[in-house]
């Protein structure tokens, strides 16, 4: 409630930080793996004295730097940017908590950039030695980048015992740490291996274009096998409603879950049967589609991760409209509007009603609902009636259990039941309203 609301019409920001999260946790893990890829690979070229090999990697090298250090550090950028704009209370929290943790993660970055960029620039000026010692370097400092991060990540759905001692070691070594970690390396070593199979083909040689394929596909094995076992490591320890949202809670979690299995299984079955068998028939084209496969599975492991958090930015702590779950009890009955600094309207009794509910909606929902765009506010209501709304939004929580509770006053709700009235045309028909109104009742005990 500190912090002004942030308004994208259409998009959404939620919408937005899926889109620059998912690209750059895609050439984040990329840049993980892709350093290991190019300082085992080196080394291996090195060992039997592949002059060719090495011009091939000098070559990938070079895309892997303007992916990584360009694109990389601009998501990267951006994620900070969308995410204090989006969730304040959320970005304020995990800046708070772990803040010595981002300190020892923007160390690794430092050294990391640093030795991507002597890397690079170190080609025919290092001995080899010294130049895979580099690649070491970086591939060392990007993993361990890695493992900070994914304990930030992972405290957000499985905060562990931190909620009842404040203790920061709790939080980061919370029980979904080590299977985060693992499935994040995971990925990243396949991602590795696909791109290693977008830039092979196009290597001089003929030889080393069927044996850097081959090289890459290797990547892929061990991702594939791990993958499935992490995840379901992860979701044991995930807190139960959250694990039963993707075992058939929420139809669209659990077909995104499915639909990420399918296409990972996709790149697999090109990796064994068709990369590793056939190389020298691997194209640019087919492994381009193979490396759009990956965004998909990569993007529907994270829409995935998100989706079960649902309706916590931090499972069990804070909301995802910025309320500490803690302060849910002493919120009710007080003015929400009151309590917002940045609300143009301060007393729901004062003001037109559909001012003062366009205000409560902003404050306590804008956060995940447009209007008419994605996750749009407006078909969501058709055909409800000022009974079923007012019944729905004081049970918002076992209604809709994805969704934090309505706080504030009888007068504030009623405000926002008028405001979400005035989304549609009245005139709705009763057979659009009834079924909804029977679920509503069913689902409140018939309050």
């Amino acid at each position: 409630m500190n912090y002004p609301v942030w308004e994208l019409p259409g998009l959404g920001g939620g919408l937005l930080i899926a889109i620059v999260a998912i690209v750059h946790v895609y050439v984040a893990q990329f840049a993980v793996g892709g350093g290991i890829f190019l300082a085992v690979a080196e080394w291996r070229a090195h060992r039997k004295g592949d002059r060719e090999q090495l011009a091939y990697l000098r070559y990938h090298s070079r895309i892997f730097l303007l992916l990584t250090i360009v694109l990389g550090a601009l998501t990267g950028v951006g994620i900070w940017f969308t995410i204090g704009l989006v969730s304040p209370h959320g970005t304020a929290l995990l800046i708070r908590n772990f803040v010595w943790f981002w300190a020892i993660e923007w160390t690794f970055f430092i050294v990391e950039i640093a030795a991507a960029l002597l890397y690079y620039y170190g080609w025919d000026r290092m001995s080899p030695r010294t130049h895979v010692a580099t690649g070491a370097i970086y591939a060392a400092a990007a993993w361990l980048s890695l493992a900070v991060i994914s304990g930030i990540v992972a405290f957000m759905l499985t905060p562990g015992r931190w909620p009842e001692t404040g203790n920061v070691l709790h939080a980061f070594f919370n029980p979904g740490y080590v299977p985060s970690m693992l499935a994040r390396t995971a990925a990243s070593l396949a991602l590795a291996g696909l791109w290693g199979l977008l830039t092979a083909p196009v290597a001089r040689d003929a030889r080393v274009r069927e044996e850097m394929v081959r090289f890459a596909s290797y990547w892929l094995m061990p991702g594939f096998f791990a993958l499935p076992l992490t995840s379901i490591w992860f979701l044991a320890v995930a807190p139960a409603p959250a694990r039963a949202l993707v075992l058939g809670g929420a139809a669209p979690v659990s077909l995104m879950f499915f639909f990420t299995l399918a296409a990972s299984a996709l790149i697999f079955f090109y990796a064994r049967y068709g990369a590793f068998a056939r190389a020298q028939h691997v194209t640019p084209v087919a492994a381009a589609v193979v490396l759009a496969l990956g965004l998909v599975a990569t993007g529907g492991t994270e829409w995935v991760r998100e989706g079960i958090r649902k309706p916590y930015l931090v499972y069990g702590v804070l909301y995802s409209n910025g309320l500490y779950a803690r302060d849910i009890p002493a919120m009710q009955g007080r003015s929400v509007l009151a309590e917002a600094r940045w609300s143009l309207v301060k007393s729901a009794a004062e003001a037109d009603p559909l001012t003062a509910g366009r205000e409560v909606f902003r404050v306590q929902c804008m956060s995940c609902h447009t209007i008419d765009g994605y996750n749009g506010i407006r078909p969501l209501v058709a055909g409800w009636n000022e009974e079923l709304l007012d019944t729905g939004l004081q049970h918002l929580d076992r209604l809709k259990g994805f969704m934090p509770p309505l706080v504030g006053t009888d007068e504030e709700r009623k405000a926002l039941v008028a405001y979400l009235l005035s989304l549609n045309p009245p005139g709705q028909t009763a057979s659009a309203q009834q079924p909804a109104l029977a679920r509503a009742g069913a689902l409140t005990g018939g309050e």
